[in-house]
């Protein structure tokens, strides 16, 4: 993540990156040219126009352009995801220009996360200002394959020493609650590993050198990953910060904690650290157990000044050093990187590889606002589609402290992301569990914009919620058809059968316009869900629903009075716990089968808002 502090004038990555380093690093990558998207087409609807287009080989992702006059000038259409804008895969949705105004639309081909081709030819629209809207959602009999679930292999948790601490934040103790937090996304939407920042940093005690000896200590690693392994989890061990006895220079910083970023000052006595670190941990909790389970990331956002004060080619030699460390250990550990901001460096990491022989196991990267680009095509470009794909980070947004965090857009937009990622990434990691976090400080009030899915109290927000209709979804994934004004657009969905023939259908109201946070009527649509193929005999329908006024904490919250306060009472906590669970919405829905064995219902649905709906014979 970019700290808001320690980044004067910008609180994002994107900003950084403009600002700071978004000039070419002459880091390497091969240099591809893929054509503009064809069949560019605009389909307009009651607040939005969504677009569609060819998919083109080769192409990471795309960025849409959008210009009032026929001749330009074209830019970027910015969704306010402040971040990376652009999108892995068509259709998309744009609900951010003034309604009933012509615009004129083309959309250029990524390569790489920066490096982008020519316009295509322009398609005009106009969204309506007003008008009818309706979506007809079909599932179909037949599977269609079995579910991915991205979001179980990691969630990040910031830095794991916060386990450790007694300090309370609002009153509520911080170490027990990030382990509680830990143990909920296990137990409940089955996370099995954690990612978190500085686990080589000094709080915890690994290094000192003592008249100029080094001195490794692991004892306090040792707390951390014994709680994490006895709530089930196991860590993605993120190799960072610089200890600052081994730093080459102690002034550059990073967050509130002062974790170090320089490059190391002695690269024999860094690696000689990774590789007690990793013979350590095979040692206490075996070999074996770390082959299968656990993984090594090296370093967090290079790419990004205010995370590593040397250069790329520093990095690369970094990353060089520390995989040979952890394979020296033992050749089938798994590393990898470059665990970048923004999507960046993917291909530089694999072509320096190809030089460097360095073992590349996984990719990883992050982004915010957008769904997660599509690295594949780089991938391919080296021939290592064995590589895994990790988006080792990756959340609604990356300012702190924004309020788009405790939404229900937030949830809307996790759907988004996690079904565009279906089929293409090993792990899509949410970034945070806990907002028991202090990288620009601690918490200041229960509704504070954190990038937990669980607030300070452990309080389920939407997103989790989110998560765990998505997580509820059975294994065998069902054919799902759409139609009317934003199906595949505004409007999405996915349906899947358990082992026990319950069918869940899980239905959603998004837009990445984060000027649509607060929801849009206009938006809004009536959706009628038709099922086919039922077999016959009684069938229970039960609905649930996230939005503003169902299965939303901070409604609760603010009907208590919340806008005036930044901390519930003792009481008031009572009262938000008992809040605190999914409750299926008192709303009749037919739970009659047709005689063609279809069951069909019709609803509504606000932007933003979730329903899910099971049909169990």
């Amino acid at each position: 993540m970019t700290s808001t502090r320690d980044i004067a004038g910008a609180g994002t990555a994107k900003a950084d990156w403009d600002a700071r380093i978004g000039r070419r690093t002459g880091a390497g990558g091969i240099d591809v040219t893929v054509p503009a998207p064809a069949e560019l087409r605009a389909a307009p609807g009651r607040g939005h126009v969504t677009l569609d287009w060819a998919p083109v080989p080769g192409a990471v992702g795309y960025l849409v352009h959008r210009s009032a006059a026929a001749a330009g000038p074209f830019e970027v259409v910015d969704h306010g995801g402040n971040d990376v804008l652009a999108v892995p895969h068509p259709p998309y949705t744009d609900t951010s220009g003034e309604r009933g105004q012509q615009y004129w639309y083309a959309v250029a081909t990524l390569s790489e996360a920066t490096v982008a081709g020519p316009l295509s030819d322009a398609v005009e629209a106009a969204s309506a200002p007003d008008g009818a809207a309706a979506v007809e959602v079909r599932v179909g009999a037949n599977a269609i394959g079995r579910l991915d679930r991205p979001w179980r292999p990691m969630i990040g948790s910031e830095h794991l020493s916060l386990l450790l601490t007694a300090d309370l934040v609002g009153g509520r103790p911080i170490g027990a609650e990030l382990r509680e937090a830990l143990r909920l996304v296990h137990d409940e939407i089955g996370v099995v590993s954690v990612r978190a920042h500085a686990i080589l940093g000094d709080d915890l005690g690994v290094y000192r050198e003592v008249d100029g000896v080094p001195v490794h200590d692991f004892s306090g690693v040792d707390k951390v990953y014994d709680i994490v392994r006895e709530i089930g989890l196991r860590p993605v061990v993120e190799l960072s910060y610089m200890p600052a006895d081994l730093a080459s220079d102690l002034s550059p910083t990073v967050f509130d904690y002062r974790a170090n970023i320089s490059p190391p000052k002695d690269w024999d006595r860094w690696g000689d650290l990774v590789r007690a670190l990793v013979a350590h941990l095979a040692d206490r909790y075996g070999l074996e157990e770390l082959r299968r389970h656990w993984s090594f990331e090296v370093w967090n956002e290079a790419n990004l000044e205010v995370f590593w004060s040397g250069t790329p080619d520093d990095y690369l030699r970094l990353y060089d050093v520390t995989a040979a460390a952890v394979r020296g250990v033992d050749e089938h550990l798994i590393v990898g990187g470059p665990s970048s901001a923004a999507a960046q460096w993917v291909g530089a990491l694999l072509e320096h590889a190809e030089g460097s022989g360095a073992a590349v196991d996984f990719v990883s990267t992050h982004t915010y606002g957008s769904p997660p680009l599509d690295v594949r095509p780089i991938l391919a470009r080296y021939g290592r589609e064995d590589a895994k794909i990790w988006w080792t980070e990756w959340g609604p947004g990356s300012q702190h402290f924004h309020h788009v965090g405790d939404t229900v857009f937030a949830a809307t937009f996790l759907l988004d992301g996690m079904a565009s990622s279906l089929g293409r990434i090993d792990a899509l990691s949410h970034w945070v569990a806990s907002d028991h976090f202090e990288e620009v400080g601690r918490p200041t009030a229960l509704q504070h914009g954190g990038f937990g899915l669980l607030t300070v109290g452990n309080l389920r927000k939407p997103r989790w919620w989110a998560l765990a209709l998505l997580d509820r979804l059975g294994d065998e994934r069902l054919n799902v058809t759409m139609s009317g004004d934003g199906a595949d657009g505004l409007i999405s969905a996915l349906a899947c059968r358990d082992s026990a023939g319950a069918t869940g259908i899980l239905i959603w109201n998004s837009s990445l316009d984060q000027s649509r946070i607060s929801g849009d009527a206009l938006l809004s649509r009536e959706v009628t869900v038709a099922v086919a193929a039922l077999p016959a005999g009684p069938l229970k329908a039960q609905l649930w629903r996230v939005d503003e006024d169902n299965n939303n904490i901070f409604a609760t919250w603010q009907e208590m009075g919340g806008a005036d306060r930044d901390w519930p009472s003792g009481a008031e906590w009572d009262v938000l716990r008992a809040a605190d669970q999914l409750i299926p919405v008192e709303e009749p829905i037919t739970a009659e089968i047709g005689a063609a064995g279809e069951w069909s219902t019709t609803l509504t649905l606000p932007q933003p808002g979730i329903c899910f709906i099971e049909l169990t014979p």
